[in-house]
């Protein structure tokens, strides 16, 4: 069969059937391998990372044989912009681990199950997000602002966090979860939530009296950390999913290329965890995406709306994304860090 012409793919139920099988068997195989409660190995991380850059490449090449290459470039155009953007999540992460000192070994826990709250999530907004753009450019000059204003935050965030501890506790969902729950004050192996009976047996009298434990189950810290990760990456979501959406506005296409890089997401963050702080020029890099994909929506809503602006296309946008992710990494290599 020949290539389909045309960026409009719809729902094709053959690309929907390979997609669904391909990252089914891709979350069977991350859950399998990581089942024991061991840290992952840098050696082992960056393996793990090009495992799962070479499973996207191969449904890009899939979709280069079902329909043509112009649709495979907006597929790699979101898969890029995502995994840019996912940058700046997994350094807050990072910070959120270290606020609750969770032990190496059970990081990988907690970013499996937020990797499926993520699928989730971003399953969500991509439909309401690729419906609004259909109602026309204001809606693109809306999308723009908002992550024109994500870029804004981001560059005063860095000023801002000069080694300044935040404090978790007042989190929305930290202080949820300990209105709704009993919290144990202790991580108990890689467990979410332990018993009554549990908490009593880790416990002395006198702490178990002075818990006052009311319900038949309590949430551990690492049910916490679980929770205000996830809560985080909600928030990324609304930045990421506008931001994407600029690049292609076929459904499709957009959730594809967003899970397959969320399924990196893991063995990435413990390679971003060892080079933190030699790539310390990669964040400006994605801030600078986000402003140029602000500019992308603005010019083309001008465009439509009053004949003055530019269309830019899915080609150049791959290229701009490649180059400015390049410099962010190649002027980290060549201005380096001050050492203090």
């Amino acid at each position: 069969m020949p290539p389909l012409e045309g960026t409009h793919i719809g729902l094709d139920s053959q690309t929907v059937g390979v997609f669904a099988l391909t990252a089914t068997a891709s979350f069977v195989i991350d859950l399998w391998a990581h089942r024991a409660d061991k840290p992952i190995a840098l050696k082992a991380a960056v393996c793990w990372s090009v495992f799962w850059v070479a499973v996207a490449m191969l449904f890009a090449l899939y979709l280069n044989l079902r329909f043509n290459p112009e649709v495979t470039s907006l597929f790699l155009a979101g898969y890029l912009f995502e995994q840019a953007l996912s940058v700046d999540n997994l350094f807050v992460m990072m910070a959120i681990f270290a606020w609750f000192k969770v032990p190496d070994h059970l990081c990988h826990r907690v970013l499996y199950w937020g990797v499926l709250g993520a699928v989730l999530f971003r399953l969500i907004f991509v439909l309401i997000g690729a419906s609004l753009f259909a109602l026309g450019p204001w809606v693109e000059l809306v999308f723009a602002l908002l992550v024109g204003s994500s870029a804004l935050m981001m560059l005063k965030g860095k000023k801002n966090e000069e080694d300044k501890e935040q404090d978790l506790s007042q989190h929305l969902a930290y202080r949820a979860v300990h209105r709704l729950l009993p919290v144990f004050p202790k991580f108990m192996g890689h467990n979410f939530f332990i018993s009554k009976e549990e908490a009593a047996a880790a416990l002395g009298s006198e702490e178990s009296a002075a818990l006052k434990l009311n319900g038949k189950w309590l949430a551990t810290p690492l049910f916490l950390c679980l929770v205000i990760i996830e809560t985080t990456d909600v928030m990324f979501a609304f930045d990421s999913v506008p931001a994407v959406i600029a690049v292609s506005r076929e459904p499709l296409i957009i959730y594809s290329a967003m899970i397959f890089a969320v399924l990196g997401l893991r063995s990435m963050y413990f390679v971003l965890d060892a080079l933190r702080r030699y790539l310390v020029h990669l964040e400006k890099a994605v801030t600078l995406l986000l402003f140029f994909i602000a500019f992308k929506l603005a010019a083309g809503a001008s465009l439509h709306l009053w004949g003055v602006g530019v269309d830019i296309s899915v080609y150049t946008s791959l290229a701009i994304i490649a180059v400015i992710l390049g410099l962010g990494v190649l002027s980290s290599l060549i201005f380096p860090a001050k050492r203090k």
